[in-house]
């Protein structure tokens, strides 16, 4: 159910987006955009400074985000589960990752569910993203590499197009 909502939420934000892009007022970046945790640990707070009271603790180390707002050196950043806050933004990279959604993927040597599967990836592991076509992307985890469709991870806007 997750998978659908998040979804329909990328799908009505692709056709809202197609007329008119978002930007960031800080950096001019896309709104809302996918990042990953720099840092071992990162502070999710309140409200975009020092003063604000920190609500989640953010603790594993290229987790992906989505930056959803900005202020000065603060992102707005949301995870996979919905939850949210402000994060400075000397703890985010623009280094692209995502998370496997299914208890077990099986990741593929091409972009075709025929083709020979070159590892199974647990699901909560963080791979690095590749390129990625309509439906499938190259991900990379622990050594092993090979192409997943688009639908079983989180961290990747399903009309997305990367080289």
């Amino acid at each position: 159910m997750k998978q659908f909502l998040w979804a329909l939420c990328c799908l009505l934000f692709a056709n809202t987006a197609a007329a008119e892009i978002a930007k960031g007022p800080v950096t001019n970046l896309p709104i809302p955009r996918f990042v990953s945790l720099k840092a071992s640990e990162g502070n999710m707070r309140r409200g975009p400074s020092l003063t604000h009271r920190i609500d989640w603790v953010l603790t594993r180390r290229n987790m992906p985000l989505q930056v959803i707002a900005e202020h000065g050196h603060w992102r707005k950043v949301m995870d996979m589960h919905g939850a949210g806050g402000w994060v400075h933004y000397a703890l985010l990279s623009g280094t692209r990752t995502v998370v496997i959604m299914p208890d077990l993927l099986e990741v593929y040597a091409k972009p075709d569910r025929r083709s020979e599967v070159r590892a199974r990836f647990e699901g909560g592991v963080v791979a690095r993203l590749g390129e990625c076509n309509l439906y499938w992307c190259r991900l990379s985890a622990e050594g092993y590499k090979g192409w997943a469709p688009k639908t079983d991870v989180w961290g990747v806007y399903p009309d997305e197009i990367r080289d």
